[in-house]
């Protein structure tokens, strides 16, 4: 796995933290069950993160392998998503308040929703947990499996759990996951550097 795990560290062109070169999204998890002191942290780091007006407009459904709930995400994924995901110790919907009690619009639950997404990502790998967030479901039918109303909505599936390695894929998967992480050089995503 160390093999793995160093191939998957970011050459970054300036020094950042190790546990956000470290993180990357694998496709192959472990059996083992989901340890649950280190999901507890992830989702209180997901709590305390920033929001507009500290509107707070995250909310997760949690669901264990073998759990309904898990069965209920699992039924939603979509392409390839199907194949791997339901291996992960968790599946975890990110959900977006995206209108408060009287109807009125929350432009920002997307942004706060990603900002909560990323505080538990770090957490988790920070405490050996990887997390691999995806946006391949069918969205209203997992609203419609949760009886979710119309200002909650599911945004992203995480699978969450303990790494695997890539020979449990199959070989399309366990080739990609075996690729180096690659990222656009800063300077094409910087719009003005002045």
């Amino acid at each position: 796995m160390t093999l793995i795990n160093d191939l998957k560290t970011a050459q970054t062109d300036a020094p950042i933290l190790e546990v956000l070169a470290g993180r990357w999204s694998p496709r192959s998890f472990t059996n083992d069950p989901i340890d649950e002191g280190k999901l507890a942290a992830a989702l209180e780091a997901a709590r305390w993160s920033p929001s507009a007006g500290n509107s707070q407009p995250w909310r997760f459904i949690v669901a264990r392998r073998g759990s309904e709930a898990f069965e209920k995400i699992a039924a939603t994924l979509m392409g390839f998503n199907k194949a791997w995901a339901p291996k992960a110790s968790v599946l975890l919907v990110a959900v977006a308040q995206v209108a408060d009690g009287e109807g009125k619009p929350l432009p920002t639950a997307l942004y706060d929703l990603g900002q909560s997404m990323a505080h538990l990502s770090v957490q988790a790998h920070h405490d050996g947990l990887h997390v691999h967030q995806m946006t391949g479901f069918e969205r209203d039918r997992l609203a419609a499996a949760f009886d979710l109303p119309e200002n909650l909505m599911p945004f992203s599936v995480s699978a969450i759990g303990t790494v695997g390695t890539p020979d449990d894929l199959d070989e399309v998967l366990a080739e990609r996951e075996r690729q180096p992480r690659t990222r656009k050089p800063l300077p094409e995503l910087l719009l003005v550097n002045e």
